[in-house]
């Protein structure tokens, strides 16, 4: 245990003596049984529906976030998120087995904290780990020996050791010899009803045994399988190798999209077509940019990383620019819709933006593409209203703060049929389709939302 300079240990003298097997012997006995207290930061898509399985597989769970309208609301059983179910945040408060707080002093009291708190890209999409040092900062105020640290925050590989590890050691005490530092990537999927938190495999990794061991008994408790790897730059390669996949492939769909359209060809039959086949294939769905806060932003945490060893990223930074350039592909089909279809320029015309949610049954608007969309068609003169079911205001974001407070509209035939086009950017489940064809002379629909629409197909175009 290392104390700076003029600093004496106020732990007790057995305490002090403990060894770090005997540490990890006692917490692994508490995860085992159940008596460990688990504190999660950041109560947001990761960490809440965490925080309820955890409660769920039988832990105390304290959940901290800076919010006090969160703290307030959570421990009144209420969930400010629609992807999850107030009445399973209310069976947790419930249950006795969870409280919400905004003081770090609380932390001090759990065995394992689990950090789950943004990892943003700066302006000039270089990491934003700022959330991630003053968590690091909160917790090494009140830091004790035995306790357990797992940061589940998306970033480059070497986050953990790097910049996490560096703010916990000022504390005095040390990584692998007082506390145990780990780490172990989120896996949510927001609006997913098939694999909730519970079901999906966790991978972790930490840079010695007793760590790695230490996770495996603490998310072995709460999912139904862990996977193992040697150390944590590898779990954060992961997580980052991952998302990488997702953008590279819808990179490539949406090249594929421009190419078949010219030809004639439905991308959107191509597809469903192709996934016929049971093996070397899986399906990837164009649309009007990437949205959510893994995919647009984790592969450029990679490329920042890559710089350093100077390996050049070409497939991340090719597929970064065809995901980016798609909401202005979709502007642009628009704009020639309007001329052909209607005779009508974009600038003056009424475009209703259906969806602003980043995908479809959720709240969620992080990196949203229809934020580029309604921003871009405003800029050339549109006049733009929106209607999401989910989204009843645009939130405060830092890229389109402009936005924040705008109000969707109501859902009618008589308000619809003062709009010149329909722009579909989230194909929400529940939303009439076949009243917006009927209503709108132009329905521009990037997602395939229309594909069940039978009379006025010829008011729908492909984007």
């Amino acid at each position: 245990m290392r104390h700076t300079s003029g600093e004496t240990s106020s732990l007790p003298a057995g305490q002090q003596a403990e060894t770090v097997t005997a540490l990890a012997a006692r917490l692994g006995a508490r995860l085992d049984s159940r008596e460990a207290v688990v504190a999660i930061i950041g109560m947001g898509y990761v960490g809440l529906p965490l925080a309820i399985a955890a409660a769920n597989a039988g832990f105390q769970v304290t959940g901290f976030d800076i919010d006090p309208a969160k703290v307030t609301g959570l421990n009144a059983g209420r969930s400010h998120l629609s992807s999850v179910p107030q009445d399973r945040v209310a069976a947790m408060v419930a249950s006795g087995r969870f409280t919400a707080t905004g003081e770090p002093a609380r932390l001090a009291n759990a065995d394992a904290i689990l950090i789950c708190v943004p990892t943003p890209l700066s302006r000039y999409r270089e990491p934003d780990l700022s959330f991630i040092v003053a968590t690091g900062r909160q917790i090494a105020a009140v830091l004790r020996r035995g306790q357990l640290v797992v940061l589940e925050s998306t970033t480059w590989p070497g986050t953990t050791n790097e910049v996490l590890k560096p703010e916990l050691e000022a504390s005095g005490l040390e990584a692998g010899e007082d506390f145990f530092l780990g780490y172990s990537p989120e896996r949510e999927d927001p609006g997913n009803a098939s694999f909730g938190t519970s079901a999906i495999p966790r991978v972790t990794g930490a840079d010695d045994a007793l760590t790695r061991d230490l996770l495996q008994r603490l998310y072995g408790a709460i999912v139904a399988r862990v996977v193992p790897v040697r150390d944590a730059r590898t779990a954060e390669a992961v997580k980052l190798t991952e998302n990488i996949f997702r953008s590279v492939n819808i990179a490539l769909v949406n090249e594929l999209k421009l190419i078949y359209e010219r030809m004639g060809i439905d991308i959107w039959e191509v597809i469903e077509a192709a996934k016929s086949k049971p093996f070397g294939y899986m399906p990837f769905y164009p649309g009007p940019g990437l949205g959510g806060h893994c995919v647009p932003i984790d592969p450029f945490y990679l490329t920042w990383k890559a710089r350093e060893f100077g390996v050049p990223t070409r497939f991340i930074e090719l597929a970064g620019e065809i995901n980016t350039a798609a909401p202005h592909r979709v502007i642009e089909r628009l704009t020639d819709a309007l001329s052909a279809r209607l005779r009508r320029s974009v600038h003056g015309a009424r475009i209703l933006l259906l969806g602003v949610a980043y995908k479809k049954n959720v709240d969620d608007t992080r990196e949203s593409p229809a934020f580029v969309l309604l921003e871009e068609l405003e800029r050339r003169g549109a006049e733009v209203a929106f209607h999401d079911p989910f989204v009843p205001v645009i939130p405060m974001t830092r890229e389109h703060a402009p936005l924040a407070g705008r109000t969707s509209i109501a859902w009618s035939a008589e308000a619809l049929a003062g709009f010149d086009a329909a722009l579909v950017a989230t194909d929400h489940d529940g939303v009439d389709y076949e009243t917006l064809t009927a209503s709108v002379p132009l329905v521009i629909d990037t997602r395939n939302a229309t594909a069940g629409v039978i009379a006025n197909r010829d008011r729908i175009v492909r984007a």
